[in-house]
Formats: C-alpha cells, structure tokens, sequence
C-alpha cells in the first residue's frame, strides 16, 4: 500500500483534500484511481489508511478510514549532532539515520567542515534535508518526522542543555564500555571528513562526551552515524 507524508489534520470518518505533493506522487506518478488506498501520516503520531474518493484532473480526495497509533521509533531517543559535509554524503547521513530511528538532527560547524551555508541559501537547503527525512519516514514506517535543525557552531551545541548520555566518535584508549550506563536519551556527535580536532574532541569530553571507538578503522562521516546508530538499536532494545 503507499504512503505518504501530508500536511493536513487527519481524523477518522472524515473527508481530506490531497495535498499537492501528495496527489502529484499518488494520482499522477502512480496513476491512483477513485477507490484505492493508502497510508497517510502527518507527523503528529500513528497513521491512517484511506480510500481514495474523488479524483478531478488537479485535485483528489479520501475518505479517513482508521488509525494505527504504532509510531515505529525505537526504545531510545537520539539526539545527531552531525557536521555538515558537501554533496551527496550530508543527504546520506541524513536519510539513513533517519531509517534508524534518530529523533532530531542538530546541523554543526567545527573546524574542519567543508560546508558553509550562505544566508540567502539556507532555507532552501534545510527544507532539501527536511524533505529527505520526510522521505526516508514514507519509506521506513515511521510515523513521527525528526526536525532537521539549522547549523550552529559545535561550540554552541556543546554549551546548549543536551541528554545525559553523551557520545562522540573519537579514539578512546581506555577502550570501556560506554554504553553500560546508557540513558534512553542520547546526544550523539559525528564530525566532519577530517575529523573532529583534538581540541575539539577535549572540549566535547569538558562538556560530558564520552568517547566511543567503534572498531580500529576510521569511517566516513556519512558511515559513522549509520554504524553508531545501528548498534543502538541492537544494544539498547526493549
């Protein structure tokens, strides 16, 4: 069955009119007639299935059928702080981390970032990533969509109010078990291509980070939170 992402309230027993987003995939890609269904959830928790009712040559309708309240969001909630980096490897990170479950992804400048957004293409570029995450929900099941927030400087992050669980991918000799004491909530920092600086990775432990090797060799920046986020799902399952 389709679904789709849409911006509208959505009540059972009810009639809503499609998107234009919504009846350009749904009525014109796929070709949907009156009497097909779909899921449609609005990023406000659970899903809803609905019947198509009323399709016109620029717009359609359906019928709100029932509700599954199950989100599909894992046991913890993970809060990315991931440096920006240029082309295909900042869409990446974001729309795997998004099938993994994260709940919010905080955008950050450090030392080492290639990526500077102009003032004038900001928006443009974050409503590209929201879009992504959008994406990446249609395809995963999950119902409540992580809000892509505007960059800010890592500095900046690292003095905000964050989870008591603090990781930061960084070489850790001491080689314990950060996860022992893992909270369900947990503030994940992922550098750029270059890595994070050790002044940045001593600043990020003065300010609770905990450092997690994962393995003896070095992932990407695009690889690492899909790496970091997947053993979060296994380690910390209910």
């Amino acid at each position: 069955m389709p679904r789709f992402f849409i911006e509208a309230d959505l009540t059972v027993d009810t009639v809503v009119e499609l998107t234009e987003t919504v009846f350009h995939h749904w009525v014109k890609v796929l070709r949907a007639q009156s009497g097909e269904k779909a899921t449609l959830f609005n990023g406000q928790g659970g899903e809803y299935e609905v019947q198509l009712t009323d399709v016109q040559k620029k717009s359609a309708a359906v019928q709100v059928l029932t509700f599954n309240p199950d989100n599909r969001i894992p046991a913890f909630h993970a809060l990315l702080g991931q440096v920006m980096s240029k082309g295909d490897r900042m869409d990446y990170a974001i729309q795997k981390s998004v099938e993994l479950g994260v709940s919010e992804i905080q955008l950050l400048t450090s030392e080492r970032c290639e990526m500077r957004l102009k003032y004038d293409r900001d928006q443009k570029k974050l409503d590209h990533w929201q879009g992504i995450a959008i994406a990446a929900c249609e395809q995963c099941g999950m119902n409540i969509v992580p809000k892509i927030l505007a960059p800010i400087s890592l500095e900046k992050w690292l003095a905000t109010e964050l989870p008591q669980t603090k990781l930061v991918l960084a070489p850790n000799k001491d080689e314990i078990n950060v996860l022992a004491d893992a909270t369900a909530r947990i503030a994940l920092l992922i550098g750029p291509e270059g890595g994070l600086s050790e002044a940045e990775i001593q600043q990020a432990n003065r300010a609770g980070f905990k450092n997690w090797c994962i393995g003896s060799r070095i992932l990407r920046t695009e690889t690492a939170p899909i790496v970091a986020l997947s053993i979060l799902n296994y380690s910390l399952k209910v």
